[in-house]
């Protein structure tokens, strides 16, 4: 699927830096860059809701120790 992507100067020199980095075309850094961030940010979602899951899970045995029980 084709688009245009608008950068800033700064932007685009970013980019720049990166595909030159990496040896390949802006096109190709520009995709891996998003590509790699959205794995990173699924997994850190992904991350959370299992801590969020495993922390409820044992609010029931920390109140017990808690008490003493």
């Amino acid at each position: 699927m084709a688009m245009t992507l608008r950068l800033t100067t700064e932007q685009d020199a970013a980019l720049t830096l990166l595909a030159s980095s990496l040896g390949v075309s802006k096109q190709e850094a520009a995709a891996r860059a998003i590509v790699e961030k959205a794995a990173r940010t699924v997994r850190t979602a992904e991350l959370r809701e299992l801590a969020r899951r495993e922390v409820a899970s044992y609010a029931a045995l920390e109140e017990r120790v808690r008490r003493g029980r």
